[in-house]
């Protein structure tokens, strides 16, 4: 009687869960209330505070902006990820444009131009209307789209999966079968994601700057549990939680670092020098290269361009800044 007792209460219990989901729909016009609520918030990267703070700057010194436009970055990693579709964004030229938008530069649009020329096309055949104009249609005019000073392009290089991987396993008991025994288990992993830039001059198509930053992403498992009897009864206990640093955060943290390196170039100051900003690799590192005899660079006797070409800048042994630290991360 017990057990039927035991089995009606489940029973019972199971339809109360199952009765909050119901093929019915509600006054609403909903069959359930969606789970979650939590609000929208900015999505920024340990650099975000940094380009902006560079674009006050600029504002500040009456520095003119330079015009940007962002070609393709496109995804060189060719992995799939097992559900399906690719284990990396394929949206990093719209973080590179939301990076320079930070960062005070005047963008314009090379990415998607479908629109544009949409309405090119139309207003050539003068079917757009414009009130403004005296023959009611919009007119087309020489010279009135605004040229891009520089344009950026590049790809995201590296994902590898397993860098390093470690863990602990412990497990403790009586020789006794029905004493208590408890389990612990800790697991971390280290990947990483790169990615190659290069910023272009939109006038003589000569690559004035090249940066090559990586990221290492970290990843944690960890359980404990506990197994034991109490008379006739039998008691398991466990728990567990697993965590892996966001990929795409880490995409777009690499892409606003490599972004304020070429900003710094372009306003002629060192980020740490007017910014307050945690990087292990300092102001400028020796990330591929400002060219030298450019305009871009023309002040290349300046110290944040110098840092760049030094072979110390960057190197874990040799330099001070990077002395205790791995790649971008803490030991």
């Amino acid at each position: 009687m017990t057990r039927i007792k035991t089995l009606l209460t489940a029973a019972i219990t199971s339809l109360t869960v199952a009765a909050c989901a119901t093929s019915v729909s509600g006054s609403n016009g909903l069959y359930a209330t969606p789970t979650g609520g939590a609000p929208v918030t900015p999505n920024p990267t340990p650099y975000s505070d940094a380009l902006v703070c560079m674009a006050a700057h600029a504002r500040a010194q009456g520095q003119a902006a330079p015009r940007i436009a962002v070609g393709r970055i496109a995804d060189y990693t060719g992995q799939i990820a097992p559900e399906g579709g690719t284990r990396v964004t394929q949206g990093a030229a719209l973080m590179a444009m939301s990076a320079f938008a930070k960062s005070g530069a005047r963008l314009v649009e090379r990415f998607d131009t479908s629109v544009a020329e949409l309405e090119l096309r139309y207003t050539n055949n003068q079917l757009i209307e414009d009130a403004s104009e005296d023959q009611g249609f919009r007119q087309i005019y020489a010279g009135s789209i605004p040229g891009s000073d520089y344009y950026l392009v590049g790809g995201i290089t590296e994902l590898n999966a397993n860098i390093r991987s470690n863990g602990q396993d412990a497990f403790a008991g009586d020789s006794v079968d029905s004493d208590p025994s408890a389990l612990f288990s800790r697991r971390i992993y280290v990947m990483n994601v790169g990615l190659d830039l290069r910023l272009i001059d939109s006038r003589t198509l000569e690559v004035v700057d090249v940066v090559s930053y990586q990221k290492q992403i970290i990843g944690r498992e960890l359980s404990a549990g506990v197994f034991a009897f109490f008379g006739d009864a039998v008691v398991d206990v466990s728990a567990g939680g697993r965590s892996l640093e966001p990929v795409q955060l880490a995409v777009r943290s690499v892409i606003e670092r490599a972004v304020l390196e070429i900003s710094s170039q372009m306003y002629g100051v060192a980020p740490d020098q007017i910014c307050a900003f945690d990087d292990p690799l300092g102001g400028s590192t020796i990330t591929g290269g400002v060219q030298p005899f450019t305009t871009y660079a023309s002040q290349s006797e300046a110290p944040y361009v110098q840092a760049r070409t030094s072979v110390n800048r960057g190197h874990e042994r040799r330099d001070a800044d990077i002395r205790s630290q791995l790649r971008g991360t803490y030991r």
